[in-house]
């Protein structure tokens, strides 16, 4: 019986030091989690810096930003993907854009102006 209580002491203590360890790690995922959002903020507001292209022609404005937003729009709606890497030709003179995706397009990959 003395075993027993030696036993439950010990577990007590180990229990005990289990809770302070438990504690401790709670507040260091705390500070983590806290310096990780703050690094994220900080990285989302100097992706909202970007630089902004417009294109100006025959009294119109095209924002290319917004162009290539479409042009993922309109390829995401045809049954695709989500596209990683778009490029755009901008044919003023045809009032269209067309687009590639990885360097592969076809004719009805266009956009409006």
């Amino acid at each position: 019986m003395a075993n027993t209580k030696k036993t439950a002491t010990k577990a007590a203590e180990v229990a005990a030091e289990v809770k302070e360890v438990a504690a401790k790690t709670k507040s260091a995922a705390k500070k983590t989690a806290a310096k990780a959002a703050a690094k994220t903020k900080a990285a989302v507001d100097k992706v909202a810096e970007k630089d902004v292209v417009y294109v100006e022609f025959a009294d119109k404005q095209l924002d290319v930003a917004a162009l290539v937003e479409a042009a993922k729009a309109d390829y995401k709606a045809k049954g695709h993907r989500a596209p990683k890497a778009v490029k755009l030709y901008i044919k003023p003179e045809e009032g269209v854009a067309y687009y590639t995706v990885n360097d592969k397009g076809d004719a009805d990959q266009k956009i409006d102006l």
